[in-house]
């Protein structure tokens, strides 16, 4: 009994009776059901499937994330094919920015396009002989049939569908031609598809998320076509020849693809193929609960990757949203300690809502790990890079670029992981004075000021001369102590002071800015600033003498 059950759950030859076909198939789902699926380390293999109609999405990266996931937990193998029989959607280049994103995600497939493999070719347009053969095998053994109805006759069956208020489907007319029939049109060249005969089922089948499903995908759709008048094949006949072919063991998919899971389970039976376990993933939807669109550019990983943002960080956020894991405390956690982690029956059921400015936070963590290990200097070379590429000019103008050698560049990287999402943030303007002395315009309002601006500046220079504090609340006490000698009021100080640093009325504290900065290098702006107001004041005087006259 054992040797025939296993004869038969490895059998891929296609019987002539669809009687037999079908009493095989169900013997052999039955003992499935019994007796469980128990594939062992290294016989797992997962697919991604995308089209190559454009960018990468968050969703796209989440299906391929989890079918990553999923391979490496058990030591199996993460496949890319790609599924462009839809030959009006595709976008040129698409296809190698597809493969790089996902190399830049950390997230490589095993085998695919780029890096082939034993399975391939890996796109379905190289396969088409290999469709154009099992379609012509579900013809002779009775569970397809050529179809020759015309789309002006399919047009007007969908609209006297939709006029009596019922949804559109064929009315499997071509399924009872006779062979005679078939062999008129066929000698008369009339074009004609070919469609899969959907057959009445209550048996459930288990996904692996949700439970066990049941779908009579007959009693909603007339028989779908499976080899199109161009001899490509649609997306669910090519769907489960490629994951038959190529050995697919588990199904990681969108939950959207769940209601086709019973036409795919058919197309296996029909060839006397075992099908692999099925797994759907939630929806992703926007924060509001609304429908992702492909068209939303803050969705492509492209947007993310220019943006300065990690692929660690995207990838911990996606798992946080998706689960997986048990706990949504992912923000942090390295690939291998996701793979390590990661559980199916752990995913959330329900829909994962992207809060995208969490990402920050998640990318936060990605910055202050690496700050804190092995790529520090390889990050400094980048915040050099970025700030060089920004202000090259000014730097060289303002003898400022010596700045970004020796440990100033560090000190401001450990000052500011607290303070930025992600290196590009230090380009914003409030992190400008780190970089350029203040614009001479910004000093106008303290060359009018009632108070003696250069005197206090003076004053300062000469406190800052003598400080060998390194603690930036050290200093802010010192100047909280020179305030009150020179008899001025705190907060008016310290405008003074930040405007003289920055040019700017708001920013961080000015004990912190001065630490930041050094000692050397804030006396050298006041005394910048103090030359200024110097210099307005005395064209002011010489604009009013002129005016007397």
């Amino acid at each position: 009994m054992a040797a025939c059950l296993l004869t038969l759950r490895r059998s891929r030859v296609c019987l002539s009776s669809g009687s037999t076909l079908l009493r095989t198939w169900s013997i052999h789902f039955f003992w499935r059901k019994r007796q469980g699926v128990h594939t062992s380390p290294g016989n797992i293999r997962v697919r991604f499937a995308p089209s190559p109609t454009g960018f990468l999405h968050l969703g796209s990266l989440r299906s391929a994330l989890y079918n990553y996931l999923f391979a490496k937990k058990h030591g199996g193998s993460f496949i890319l094919r790609i599924e462009d029989t839809d030959r009006t959607r595709i976008v040129p280049g698409a296809l190698e920015k597809l493969q790089d994103t996902l190399e830049w995600a950390g997230i490589p497939p095993d085998e695919g396009p780029r890096v082939g493999g034993d399975y391939g070719p890996y796109i379905q347009s190289h396969r088409t002989d290999l469709y154009k053969e099992k379609a012509q095998i579900l013809i002779e053994n009775g569970t397809a049939y050529r179809c020759f109805c015309t789309n002006k006759r399919l047009d007007l069956l969908r609209k006297s569908a939709l006029s009596r208020g019922e949804t559109p489907k064929y009315d499997n007319k071509c399924r009872h031609l006779t062979d005679n029939e078939i062999s008129q049109k066929m000698s008369e060249k009339i074009p004609y598809v070919i469609r899969f005969k959907l057959e009445l089922t209550t048996e459930p089948w288990e996904d692996l998320l949700y439970g066990a499903i049941t779908d009579n995908i007959a009693d909603v759709e007339g028989d779908p076509v499976i080899l199109k008048t161009d001899q490509f094949p649609t997306y669910h006949f090519a769907n489960v020849v490629d994951d038959h072919s190529m050995a697919i063991s588990h199904v990681l998919r969108g939950v959207e693809w769940q209601k086709s899971t019973a036409k795919h389970i058919l197309l296996y039976k029909a060839f006397g193929w075992e099908p692999p376990r099925f797994a759907h993933l939630p929806l992703l939807v926007n924060k509001d609960g609304a429908k992702l669109s492909k068209r939303q550019g803050d969705l492509h990983i492209e947007h993310f990757k220019n943006k300065g943002y990690y692929p660690e960080s995207l990838l911990a956020f996606i798992c946080h949203v998706g689960g997986g894991f048990g706990t949504d405390q992912t923000a942090g956690m390295t690939l291998p300690d996701l793979i390590e982690k990661f559980s199916l029956p752990k995913l959330k059921k329900t829909p994962g809502r992207l809060e995208l400015d969490r990402i920050d936070i998640f990318n936060r963590e990605v910055l202050v790990q690496k700050l804190q290990g092995s790529q520090r200097y390889l990050l400094l070379e980048q915040a050099r890079t970025l700030l060089i590429q920004k202000y090259g000019e000014d730097l060289l103008k303002n003898s400022e670029m010596r700045y970004l050698q020796g440990d100033f560049l560090q000190n401001v990287l450990d000052w500011s992981k607290e303070r930025i999402y992600k290196l590009e943030d230090l380009l914003l303007p409030e992190f400008r004075f780190l970089w350029l002395d203040p614009p001479a315009e910004s000093v106008q309002t303290l060359a009018s000021a009632t108070f003696d601006a250069t005197s206090l500046l003076q004053s300062t220079i000469n406190l800052l001369d003598n400080v060998t504090s390194n603690a930036g609340e050290d200093i802010s006490k010192l100047l909280r102590n020179h305030s009150k000698i020179l008899k001025i009021r705190y907060q008016l100080y310290m405008h003074l002071l930040r405007v003289a640093i920055t040019g700017k009325k708001e920013g961080p504290g000015v004990g912190e800015m001065i630490y930041l900065l050094g000692p050397k290098r804030t006396i050298e702006r006041l005394k910048l600033c103090h030359q200024r107001i110097e210099e307005i004041k005395k064209n002011s005087s010489v604009d009013k003498k002129w005016n007397d006259l």
